[in-house]
């Protein structure tokens, strides 16, 4: 990820991964198993692990990579949901 100013969402506010949404499900054997997590706010955006906290954390680092791009291409960091925010809390 490159040094960018500080990354902010399309109202303003700071842009933090946490605040997403995150679907998880299990990865079958011919997946190679482990765990999918996926941001559906952030299209394309996804991460993977053994266990859902290491899918978790992939695909909330995937969201910075992801958010980082976005801002490099002049496009709107889409925000959260008020559904999403209060998931998170």
């Amino acid at each position: 990820m490159s040094a960018t100013p500080a990354l902010t969402t399309v109202d303003g506010l700071p842009f933090e991964p946490a605040s997403y949404a995150i679907i998880l499900r299990p990865l079958t054997d011919d997946e190679g198993g482990g765990w999918l997590a996926t941001i559906p706010a952030l299209p394309g955006c996804t991460g993977d692990g053994e266990s859902e906290l290491e899918a978790i954390a992939d695909v909330r680092a995937a969201a910075l990579e992801w958010a980082d791009a976005c801002a490099q291409d002049g496009e709107s960091i889409p925000s959260p949901t008020s559904a999403d925010l209060q998931a998170a809390e």
